[in-house]
């Protein structure tokens, strides 16, 4: 019991920071989940302990897993348990456990993923990309490189750039992101509008 305990209690602070990290408040949480913001506080404070009923939509909302918010031990089982992500088209496959350092993904770009050249993008990281198949179109600082399979590149993201399938067939592609990176790519949301 002493070691559920020490698992669960560590969900609130883990909500705290993602609710933080997404800019968004308990208000903004409450109104997409339907939990009221007193029992989102408690929870947030570990004074209410965490129900399936409330992480099920705390889960979607930061488009996380469960697994992830209450850090269930890993065990001695090595391998990575695939938890796709679909965003823009694009499909995030986990090739890493979650922990400090980077996470690696395979993407899967259907063709014309996303249809057209959209605008270079900047934020805070590094990335490291490997073309499994295809030909990944990349625009970095205005330059338009096709990387086709067996090529790599690596980039600095604070320079803006685009990444895309411009191709009829899908490519997949091995990428490593740093924890910026990879909520950029793999978990920030659009703002929603007012």
């Amino acid at each position: 019991m002493d070691d559920l305990d020490e698992v669960l209690g560590t969900v609130g602070p883990r909500l705290r920071a993602l609710r933080e990290h997404r800019g968004a408040t308990l208000a903004d949480v409450a109104g997409v989940t339907g939990i009221s913001v007193s029992t989102l506080s408690r929870l947030e404070s570990a004074l209410r302990r965490p129900t399936l009923e409330l992480l099920l939509p705390l889960a979607r909302f930061h488009e996380v897993t469960i697994d992830e918010l209450v850090d269930v031990p890993a065990g001695d089982d090595p391998r990575v348990a695939p938890h796709p992500t679909v965003r823009h088209g694009v499909t995030y496959v986990p090739l890493s456990r979650r922990g400090e350092g980077p996470h690696a993904y395979r993407l899967e770009y259907p063709p014309r993923t996303p249809a057209e050249v959209g605008e270079p993008r900047v934020h805070e990281g590094y990335e490291w990309l490997y073309v499994l198949s295809g030909t990944l179109r990349l625009v970095l600082g205005g330059r338009s490189l096709d990387l086709v399979a067996g090529e790599a590149a690596e980039f600095d993201t604070r320079v803006p750039h685009w990444l895309g399938n411009v191709s009829d067939s899908p490519v997949e592609v091995l990428a490593l992101y740093g924890p910026q990176g990879e909520r950029m790519h793999v978990r920030a949301r659009p703002r929603r509008s007012a």
